[in-house]
């Protein structure tokens, strides 16, 4: 591809995991890249306008170029989005919560723009996959993310099955999410179908006030069972 100008540099921008915390949770430099930005792929316009607030963008939120970005886009559209990038200005990709390509929209922008050599830059932020196996105590030697398990039930009972299998034989950390609102179910099979002694870290709202990041064994769990409803969680399965 040949450009009129150089193209310019597409940002991987962390976004804090529970509101109001930037400050804590973000470098110095994470905030002073955005101001200089003003186009910008999100995954939620909302989440999107209410970070740039909170950083205290310097301009007026009608003069920053939002572009909805849709993880099912086609490789056309991609094009289209990263049109700023081909003339030469900065970008910067905020996922809704956490980093950019990790359990998040983004990951086949970034992969477009290395075919046409366009610079990516990953900035420091937090991830809540990260942050749980750091204090889950399991191995962060070898571990495996599947995000999303099946929402059929049985079809998630052999997931579970299978995971918690290679969690034993291989001492490997088997990481999942779930939709929020579906935390409930997971947790229940989870508790269903695991043996007693499997170990099982959860992360709730983590980098919130009220987070916090438990390792326990099932049978630990079943005696007290924690309220997921609603509430952003990670779940990790060790032998």
């Amino acid at each position: 591809m040949q450009y009129i100008s150089p193209p310019g540099t597409l940002y991987l921008i962390p976004v804090p995991i529970a509101p109001e915390t930037h400050q804590q949770v973000l470098p110095a430099y994470n905030t002073i890249l955005v101001h200089r930005l003003t186009h910008f792929l999100v995954e939620n316009e909302r989440t999107a306008r209410r970070f740039i607030k909170q950083v205290a963008h310097p301009l007026p939120l009608e003069d920053i170029h939002l572009q909805p970005l849709n993880k099912h886009a086609p490789v056309e559209d991609i094009a289209t989005y990263i049109q700023p990038l081909l003339s030469g200005h900065d970008m910067g990709i905020l996922a809704e919560a956490g980093c950019p390509g990790v359990a998040d929209p983004g990951a086949a922008v970034v992969h477009y723009a290395h075919q046409h050599h366009i610079p990516v830059i990953p900035l420091v932020g937090p991830c809540s996959i990260l942050l749980a196996l750091m204090a889950s105590g399991f191995s962060g030697q070898n571990f495996a993310f599947h995000g999303y398990l099946p929402i059929n039930k049985e079809a998630r009972n052999k997931a579970i099955k299978r995971l918690e299998m290679q969690a034993l034989q291989n001492q490997q950390t088997q990481i999942f999410i779930e939709t929020p609102y579906r935390n409930e179910a997971l947790l229940a099979a989870l508790l269903d179908t695991c043996k007693p002694t499997t170990c099982l870290c959860i992360g709730k709202n983590i980098t919130a006030p009220d987070g916090w990041i438990q390792s326990k064994p099932i049978k630990a769990w079943k005696q007290h069972k924690p309220s997921l409803n609603q509430v952003p969680s990670v779940f990790l399965l060790s032998s």
